[in-house]
């Protein structure tokens, strides 16, 4: 398998989406509904995506021939899935409030909520 380095992947670009995007992505996601649900805080939900971050860099290493301690490409997993992530947790947070606390706060759009009145 030939490298295509890049700034955001180290092998291919449809090794990055499939890997970060799709599989670790996927996993953040779940994980940040399994946050907002158990109404847990922002600094929870990271260092999980570092923990994440780390499983995503040892996929890219063991199935793909990538670095596995490479701190550049660290940091781009890591901000990709962290992304994902607090947008699962926010899209299940807006759900949350509008349900549970109806008669207080409206949902506004798929990630926000305002209070009523």
């Amino acid at each position: 398998m030939e490298k295509d380095m890049s700034f955001l992947w180290e092998v291919s670009i449809w090794e990055f989406l499939f890997v970060t995007v799709i599989l670790a992505g996927g996993a953040a996601y779940l994980t940040g509904r399994a946050v907002a649900r158990a109404w847990e805080s922002d600094a929870r939900l990271v260092v999980y995506m570092l923990l994440l971050g780390a499983a995503t860099r040892f996929i890219h290493f063991a199935l793909f021939h990538g670095t596995l301690l490479s701190l550049q490409y660290y940091i781009v997993d890591f901000v990709v899935i962290a992304v994902i992530a607090f947008i699962g947790k926010r899209i299940t947070r807006a759900r949350q409030m509008a349900s549970q606390y109806g008669f207080e706060y409206s949902r506004t759009s798929m990630i926000g909520w305002s209070r009523k009145g």
